[in-house]
C-alpha cells in the first residue's frame, strides 16, 4: 500500500481492552495482538502516522469495581495500570516487527514509559513511530472513550477509529435483535439524543464540538483497518 492511498495522514485508533482477549475470559491473546501489530506496523511502514489509545476492560474496569464495593477513584487508578500494562504489550508486538513504538503515560511510571506530552507525541508521529497513549486521560471519572477523543484532538488526527466487536453502530444491541438497523452515517447529535451505544457521551460531546470525525468498525475482520485508511466505507461514521 503507497502512502498516496492513504485517506488520512494521521489517525487515532481506540481498542478495547476486551478485543485483546480473543475467545478467552481475560487477559491478552498473543495471536490476537500479534494480528492488530501486524496491521499497524504495514501501515506505519507505508507512512501512516499513527496514535493508539487502548482500554483495558481485560484486566481490570475501574466502573465495574467500584460496582463492587471498591472507592472509585482507586479503582479507576487500577484502570488505569491496566491500559498500561496493554499499552506496553502492544508496544512489544509492533516492534517485534520492527517498527518503532512509545508508550507515553498520563500518569507518571518513568521506569516503564514516557510521561505523555503533547509536542513530544507529535515529534513520535512525525518520525514514523506508533504512539500508545496510556493511562487514559490520568484522572477518575473519565472513561478510555473520552482519552481517546481528547488525544485524537490534541494530536490533530484527520479522523478517530474505534475498533469493536460488531460492524457499526446500530439502532439496538444486534445480537439481541437481530432486525437492529445499522447506520451508515451518523451525525453526534443523534449519537447523544438516542442515547446510541457509540461512546460515553463525555467523548462524543468532545469529538462533535472539535469537529473530529469518528468512524466505528469491526476489527475482528482481519484488513479491515487497512480498507478504511483506504478511503473504503465500511462500518458507521459519526460526524
Amino acid at each position: 500500500m503507497e502512502q498516496t492511498r492513504f485517506a488520512y495522514k494521521r489517525i487515532l485508533l481506540k481498542l478495547s481492552g476486551e478485543a485483546l482477549m480473543g475467545d478467552g475470559d481475560y487477559g491478552i491473546d498473543p495471536g490476537v495482538i500479534r494480528r492488530i501489530a501486524a496491521e499497524i506496523h504495514e501501515l506505519a511502514q507505508n507512512g501512516l502516522q499513527i496514535g493508539v489509545v487502548i482500554g483495558g476492560g481485560n484486566i481490570f474496569r475501574g466502573a465495574g469495581l467500584a460496582q463492587g464495593g471498591m472507592e472509585r477513584v482507586t479503582a479507576d487508578q487500577m484502570g488505569m495500570l491496566a491500559t498500561v500494562i496493554n499499552s506496553l504489550a502492544m508496544q512489544d508486538a509492533v516492534e517485534k516487527f520492527g517498527t518503532p513504538c512509545r508508550v507515553m503515560s498520563a500518569l507518571k511510571i518513568n521506569q516503564v514509559c514516557e510521561d505523555y506530552i503533547r509536542r513530544r507525541a507529535v515529534r513520535h508521529l512525525e518520525k514514523g513511530r506508533v504512539a500508545l497513549f496510556a493511562a487514559g486521560t490520568g484522572n477518575p471519572f473519565f472513561t478510555t472513550d473520552s482519552a481517546a477523543s481528547l488525544r485524537a484532538i490534541e494530536i490533530g488526527a484527520d479522523i478517530m477509529l474505534k475498533a469493536t466487536k460488531v460492524d457499526g453502530v446500530y439502532d439496538a444491541d444486534p445480537v439481541k435483535h437481530p432486525d437492529a438497523k445499522r447506520y451508515d452515517t451518523l451525525n453526534y447529535d443523534e449519537a447523544i439524543n438516542r442515547k446510541l451505544a457509540v461512546m460515553d457521551a463525555t467523548a462524543l460531546v468532545l469529538c462533535r464540538d472539535h469537529g473530529m470525525p469518528l468512524r466505528v468498525f469491526n476489527l475482528q475482520t482481519p484488513g479491515n483497518l487497512s480498507r478504511i485508511v483506504a478511503g473504503e466505507n465500511i462500518g458507521t461514521l459519526v460526524e
